[in-house]
């Protein structure tokens, strides 16, 4: 399929247009290159003629127009926007313009085309938006939000995700414009950006500077590996039924607190078994004497005043998608942080240049 995607130079999208690609599919990739979006994250795609690079806002309505009429794509799948909590408390226009105006600008885009698109085309087109589990709010110490849980979005963020999802499902009930919804739980993984808490936690620890956690650390995440997170995408995609909305979730519950320590604890052993002596790693050699001292990185952990409005716990029931459309998580959390800790030790010139990138937006 030709298959266009939208924010594909970020975190999730870069991760996703690799598994496009290596499933034979043609990707147009549209990024505005923001903070969040960096080029160098899809440098080593350059070269490949299945995908292209298109640098642009998906709120230019002209430029999404162009972009459909020359790539004539079987689908969409729109990643686009601005994800991070703390900068919506901080500056809510950019996520109010990106997420709402943006998905607004994609889906008139995409609704022109494809009534005037070749029948085979037309027939067969999907629009697979990706949303969050954020839409539905905070949960107690029990239960999980399933597709049909009320929408309850307490930051700028999800209240701008919350209002782009209504936006596709109207289109979808008001135009008969073939639509998919996805809500997810916290990813992580390879190109994550540096401010993410997981990042956060890895770059802090090996940097040897405080680790901040809100409150007590007390709140409490679902985890999944965005490599899981991209095959239930591909899935919903190709086999989801149109109009519905699917959760995806690896149902791996922590405190943001019980991260922080097992994340410490993973740089703890990979220091204590001098897994990279013979493939030694700057960042980790500079870090070793301090490490030494501390006798561990959980040393590091600072609480610090609670953000306004955070959520005490975030879970999504996932069965539906693993029951109809034979989708399970395949990385456990254990793994996935191990391989995770290890991406971001050996990859010390890729997130430094985003984080200087940051600096300078």
């Amino acid at each position: 399929m030709r298959i266009l995607v939208t924010g594909g130079a970020g975190f999730i999208g870069s991760n996703l247009i690799r598994n496009l690609l290596v499933g034979g599919h043609k990707v147009l990739n549209i990024d505005k290159l923001t903070y969040a979006g960096n080029r160098v994250t899809v440098q080593d795609l350059e070269e490949n003629q299945a995908h292209r690079l298109v640098v642009g806002d998906v709120c230019d309505q002209l430029l999404v127009e162009r972009c459909f009429d020359e790539f004539k794509p079987h689908a969409v799948i729109h990643l686009a926007a601005e994800t991070h909590v703390d900068r919506s408390i901080l500056s809510s226009s950019n996520f109010i313009n990106t997420n709402i105006f943006g998905t607004y600008a994609l889906l008139q885009g995409a609704l022109s085309y494809w009534r005037k698109c070749e029948s085979t085309i037309h027939n067969s087109f999907r629009f697979l938006h990706v949303s969050t589990g954020e839409v539905y709010g905070t949960l107690g110490p029990s239960g999980a939000f399933v597709e049909e849980s009320r929408y309850a979005p307490r930051s700028p963020y999800s209240s701008s995700k919350a209002a782009s999802d209504h936006l596709v499902r109207a289109w979808w009930h008001t135009y008969g414009f073939p639509i998919l919804v996805a809500s997810s739980c916290n990813n992580y993984g390879p190109f994550q950006h540096p401010e993410k808490l997981i990042p956060t936690i890895i770059l802090r620890a090996i940097c040897n500077a405080p680790i901040p956690i809100y409150g007590k650390g007390e709140q409490v995440r679902s985890w999944i590996h965005v490599s899981d997170h991209c095959q239930a995408l591909q899935q919903i995609l190709e086999f989801g039924v149109l109009g519905e909305t699917y959760n995806i979730s690896a149902e791996s519950e922590l405190s943001n607190s019980a991260m922080a320590h097992r994340v410490c604890g993973l740089l703890d052993s990979i220091q204590r078994m001098r897994e990279l002596k013979d493939d030694p790693q700057p960042v980790l050699q500079e870090s070793f004497k301090s490490w030494k001292k501390l006798g561990t990185y959980s040393k590091l952990i600072s609480f610090v005043d609670d953000r306004p409005g955070h959520d005490f716990r975030h879970s999504l029931d996932s069965s539906k998608l693993q029951s109809t459309l034979d989708w399970k998580p395949m990385v456990s959390l254990n793994s996935g942080l191990h391989e995770t800790v290890m991406w971001y030790v050996r990859n010390q010139a890729w997130w430094e240049s985003v984080k200087k990138r940051t600096q300078t937006q």
